[in-house]
């Protein structure tokens, strides 16, 4: 196998592009006397709400607890049901299961790979609390659809955005068109720290207010606990870090749209399912994944040629062992399954050379 000379993605090239406001972040972190929550974190958040056009943004400690705290203010616990999309990365799962509630699958639209709204009011029962629609791969669901059916059976929507950072809806940014938004900053995401960071942004103030809680030991006042919570807050050294790299996302975002340009253009005429966007979505172009149907002969291709690529996901949350005990037997839900089968994504990043996926396409034409 040859050596990587195209990387899936180069994460040191962000931090060497913005060295100098990082570095002079990190030292106002340092320099302050103060390493929880405090000033930097609440103008992280003022400025992620803004971004996001939303009223409100709490910084917690991971994209996980961003969706598992997001459920808890929704008052969603054991003997409820969530909505999920049966073709995820496992994080959307555990989050309800962490409730003590029951994640619901529903297929994805095949085109678009994200939750089909056609097929949800199926899955509703008398126990159902909330859908959680999920951005995948940085392309937004179709929220209006979901909300409707939502707001038609009294439900709650709580958004996955791990993905999504910068994508928009119909013009509108994603972060405020459900209840609730859960965002993660792991450091490979279009907008991401140095290591675990998450957040949920929100135009109600009160589940703003209930998450503020939630994070801290369910405490408002220092030592007067009101409720059983979490130790879930968003570090000031991530959040100086994130407040210079949310400066640069957009621009980053449209390098990342003109590689998702030339991917198409490149791999046009290859036996590859290219990825479908709706003239309603902007996506954020977190990955590009293509189907194939010898995925193992491609990506071998592909290392030979130094080039890095992943499949997201390899196995479809039903069929993971940590989910043996629901039951769901092979084959129950087909469409996730092929995709676990024939996806592929390839490198993208906003530091990948266009030059680059000539190469790509050349190394899949052999």
């Amino acid at each position: 196998m040859n050596s990587v000379t195209i990387p899936f993605l180069d994460l040191k090239a962000a931090y060497v592009e913005l060295k100098g406001e990082i570095d002079a972040a990190v030292a106002r972190v340092l320099d302050s006397g103060w390493y929880i929550l405090g000033t930097e974190v609440e103008a992280f958040e003022q400025e992620f709400a803004g971004y996001c056009a939303a009223g409100h943004c709490v910084g917690l400690a991971n994209g996980l607890d961003a969706l598992h705290l997001g459920l808890r203010a929704l008052d969603i616990g054991a003997g409820d049901e969530v909505i999920v999309p049966s073709n995820t990365y496992i994080a959307s799962w555990l989050a309800i299961s962490q409730c003590g509630a029951t994640p619901v699958p529903v297929e994805p639209d095949p085109q678009t790979y994200n939750i089909d709204p056609a097929r949800i009011e199926a899955a509703i029962t008398h126990r159902t609390r909330a859908i959680m629609p999920v951005h995948l791969y940085g392309q937004p669901a179709d929220l209006d659809a979901i909300v409707a059916i939502a707001r038609r059976h009294g439900l709650r929507v709580i958004e996955d955005a791990a993905q999504a950072h910068g994508a928009r809806y119909r013009g509108q940014r994603i972060g405020a068109h459900g209840d609730l938004v859960a965002w993660s900053f792991y450091p490979g995401k279009n907008l991401g720290a140095f290591g675990d960071a998450g957040a949920v942004t929100t135009n109600d103030a009160a589940l703003a207010a209930r998450v503020r809680v939630l994070r801290n030991y369910g405490s408002r006042v220092k030592y007067i606990n009101d409720e059983a919570g979490w130790n879930s807050r968003l570090d000031p050294l991530q959040a100086a870090a994130l407040r210079v790299k949310l400066m640069h996302l957009d621009d980053w975002n449209a390098r990342r749209r003109t590689l998702a340009n030339a991917y198409a253009q490149q791999l046009a005429g290859l036996d590859l399912q290219l990825p479908q966007v709706p003239d309603w979505a902007e996506p954020a172009w977190h990955l590009y994944v293509v189907q194939a149907t010898d995925r193992e002969s491609l990506q071998k291709r592909l290392a030979e040629h130094g080039i890095g690529s992943l499949i997201h996901y390899p196995i479809p949350p039903h069929r993971q062992q940590a989910y043996a005990a629901a039951g769901i037997a092979a084959g129950t839900l087909p469409i996730a399954e092929a995709m676990a089968d024939r996806v592929l994504s390839l490198p993208l990043g906003p530091h990948l050379p266009t030059a680059a996926i000539a190469q790509i396409a050349a190394a899949l034409r052999s």
